[in-house]
């Protein structure tokens, strides 16, 4: 049993991976699943096709590397944070689609509690701002708006999870309701000082405490998979948000070692130790994985927008055919040309939080061209993790030295090298971009021994390339200060409602 599976749900697709005892990919299965959105500003999934997807890609990647269950010696899971799904405990049937990360149908209700003046105590026990973001507004709203839910939570009858309780929930034939630190820091109940889901946060939210998961460490064995041959009796020894993942991924387990991931959205974490700090510059404080069992934070900055713009230019423009398209025809002109795209789709998150921002597209001449646009959206990806660098530098008071990326589009060479310039330090990346299930998969050998500890891990490290600054500063200072006019003008645009 010398391999681990890793089962990567993402917030556009389902993977799995699967890891050998050295650290590389063996072999892997990718299936995207449907994006829901039944009015402006909601995103939603099907809890099922979660599942489903998810499970059909551990088929193929099993059936690519030609291994069986009893091949397997631990399955690790991450997952998109703050979906929130909530289904009837004696059936296992969801009672509304799950609610996406990016869903903003609860801004209104933030906004209230924010003139309530509740932010100041969630921010102390959470180390997260009120916002729509995170999972316990969008289980009030399924609690106040599906028929019966709420008579059906204060009588235990339903249950919460993010999506990784999901898939555990399902894949030990519901036996176990779990979820672990990292997930449960990211729902605004788990008070991330104390360590434990919190009475108060409970009561702000309505929300009844039988409906939440136990807590478990990232890294143990919390169960065998018992509900499908095709991963037999696997044991799950792995539970991180991606991002989380992502982070000891790319083995940033000491303080002041930071990562960006460029997925969906784009996430950039740094480590800052056992101590409970809050951001002063609208960043927020969350866990990161422990193998020492013991709460250990990060200051996290969180792109709502990141590859996402990639696909939004593939299927809502038919500008490429597929996202990989996206660098040559960026690459066919030399510069924007002027053209800012703020691609504020679902609002602004850090360090700006505003759900009432709307995408802007800013900059167009007669002579602009596709290209121009290509270009547009890969710098708005590195035009945001740049401000949030800044926001972070502020609050860490220290600049690093240098930028760890991965994730699916950290791939694009161009969109590295914007990167470096915007930031003026190098970006590095690691041979293996997918750290956000090689860090599932890391947490799962470890509690299985495939792995001893991190120096085990680092033996297998090894980088792909260096991207260093080749843009002179002064011309970096006012691309910077071009973006931020344009977010600007993206602010608080008032959506007319039917």
């Amino acid at each position: 049993m010398n391999y681990i599976v890793a089962l990567d749900q993402g917030t556009t697709s389902s993977r799995t991976i699967i890891f050998g005892q050295d650290g590389k990919i063996v072999a892997q299965a990718q299936n995207e699943f449907k994006q829901i959105y039944p009015n402006p500003g909601w995103v939603e999934h099907d809890p099922f096709e979660i599942l489903t997807s998810q499970l059909a890609s551990a088929v193929q990647a099993l059936g690519h590397a030609s291994l069986r269950p009893r091949d397997i010696a631990a399955l690790g899971i991450t997952n998109q944070r703050e979906t929130t799904i909530v289904w009837d405990r004696e059936t296992g049937q969801p009672i509304y689609n799950a609610i996406v990360w990016q869903d903003r149908r609860t801004a209104d209700l933030c906004k209230k509690l924010i003139a309530d003046r509740a932010e100041p105590m969630v921010r102390d026990k959470t180390g997260l701002l009120i916002d729509s973001y995170f999972s316990a507004t969008k289980i009030a709203w399924i609690l106040e708006n599906v028929s019966g839910a709420r008579a059906r939570a204060e009588a235990g009858k339903l249950v919460f999870g993010t999506v990784d309780s999901w898939l555990i929930w399902n894949l030990t034939s519901g036996h176990k309701h779990v979820t672990d630190y990292t997930n449960a820091s990211r729902t605004m109940l788990f008070n991330i000082v104390g360590g434990k889901w919190d009475e108060e946060l409970l009561r702000l939210f309505k929300i009844p405490a039988s409906m939440l998961p136990e807590i478990v460490w990232s890294s143990g064995k919390v169960a065998e998979v018992t509900t499908t041959l095709a991963l037999g009796s696997i044991p799950i020894a792995g539970i991180a948000g991606d991002q989380q993942s992502a982070l000891f991924g790319q083995l940033c387990v000491n303080p002041g070692d930071a990562k960006n991931t460029y997925g969906t959205g784009c996430f950039l974490l740094q480590h800052i130790g056992e101590n409970f700090i809050a951001s002063k510059k609208r960043l927020i404080t969350t866990l990161t994985c422990s193998l020492q069992k013991r709460l250990e934070y990060a200051f996290e900055g969180s792109v709502f927008i990141g590859g996402a713009v990639v696909q939004w230019l593939r299927d809502n423009l038919n500008l490429i055919r597929s996202s990989a398209d996206v660098e040559q025809l960026a690459l066919s002109v030399d510069d924007s040309d002027g053209v800012v795209f703020v691609p504020a789709f679902v609002g602004l998150g850090a360090p700006h939080w505003d759900p009432y921002a709307s995408g802007l597209l800013i900059g167009l001449r007669r002579g602009t061209k596709p290209g121009h646009i290509a270009r547009a959206a890969l710098e708005s990806i590195a035009f945001q993790v740049a401000d949030v660098a800044e926001a972070m530098e502020g609050d860490s008071k220290k600049r690093a030295k240098e930028l760890r990326v991965d994730g699916g589009a950290a791939v694009n060479d161009l969109l590295m090298q914007i990167q470096s310039d915007l930031l003026g330090i190098p970006v590095m990346r690691p041979a293996i971009t997918e750290t956000t299930a090689l860090g599932a998969a890391y947490l799962a050998g470890i509690a299985v021994g495939m792995w001893k500890d991190v120096e085990d891990l680092r033996t297998h490290a090894k980088a792909d390339r260096y991207f260093t600054p080749q843009m002179d500063p002064k011309r970096a200072a006012e691309a910077r200060a071009r973006w931020r006019n344009a977010v600007e003008r993206s602010k608080q645009w008032p959506e007319e409602r039917p």
